[in-house]
């Protein structure tokens, strides 16, 4: 079973990117953050004729999330359900066979002082009561997405530069690690523990490719049945590369 997950930054606009990516890997799930689309113009049928099966929840030139596999899922489940703002455009859930794949997309959270901040923080905690709530870390689950959040100084280029940026700054890291906690293993670093891997570069930083001037914000994250079970897990820089790309790129993990 093969997992990528990608942010877009706009399914329309990296339309013809990920198409071509999925027909040269053929990914059995394929996971979409920051969509940016409305759902009644989400483009449906060029999925379709690729032959993926797609749900999606949207906004209007804003977040959202989509899942597209090659077999039809179980359950979908779209946002949270704690009786808070269920945020669907952040956050969907889908069975596939035995596996629960967790698709999201983290608020970024502005700036340190800025209200975003603490509701990005809340918003980790809740990740963590949706799984104490609904399953056990015995389950087989994947949890994908943009987290944005650069867990150690290794995931960005100028860790020493960042301490007070809201993806990296330490309550949002210990955030993190807390609902990782819960019964998570990071498949890439299983793989990758060197420095200088990354899936978002700005797209202010002038060739940040090539200079190797990224975040590793992008994860994939799997409780151990399924990390037991993971082959593989790696970064392509490809769809980074490409005319009009979006300023992530895309990971992938294969599993047994």
């Amino acid at each position: 079973m093969k997992i990528a997950t990608f942010n877009v930054n706009s399914i329309r606009s990296r339309l013809p990117i990920v198409l071509n990516w999925l027909g040269k890997n053929k990914p059995d799930i394929f996971c979409m953050q920051e969509t940016k689309v409305q759902d009644h113009e989400f483009p449906v049928a060029a999925f379709t004729e690729a032959g993926y099966q797609i749900v999606f929840r949207g906004e209007k030139s804003y977040n959202g999330v989509a899942i597209a596999s090659l077999a039809g899922s179980l359950e979908v489940k779209f946002g949270f359900d704690d009786g808070l703002s269920p945020d669907e455009s952040r956050l969907v859930l889908a069975k596939f066979g035995s596996i629960y794949v967790l698709n999201t997309y983290v608020p970024q959270g502005r700036e340190i002082d800025n209200p975003m901040f603490k509701y990005k923080l809340e918003w980790f905690k809740r990740l963590f009561h949706l799984f104490e709530k609904k399953f056990k870390p015995s389950d087989k689950i994947v949890w994908v997405g943009d987290l944005n959040i650069a867990p150690e100084a290794i995931d960005i280029y100028n860790a020493e530069m960042q301490e007070n940026h809201v993806c990296y700054h330490k309550s949002v890291r210990e955030a993190f690690a807390a609902t990782k906690a819960w019964g998570f293993v990071d498949i890439f670093r299983k793989y990758h523990p060197e420095s200088g891997q990354y899936s978002f570069f700005d797209y202010r930083v002038p060739d940040s490719v090539q200079r190797k001037m990224g975040w590793r914000v992008d994860h994939i994250l799997a409780t151990t049945p399924l990390a037991k079970k993971a082959k593989d897990c790696y970064i392509d820089l490809k769809p980074r590369l490409e005319p009009k790309a979006s300023d992530h790129t895309v990971m992938t993990a294969e599993f047994s």
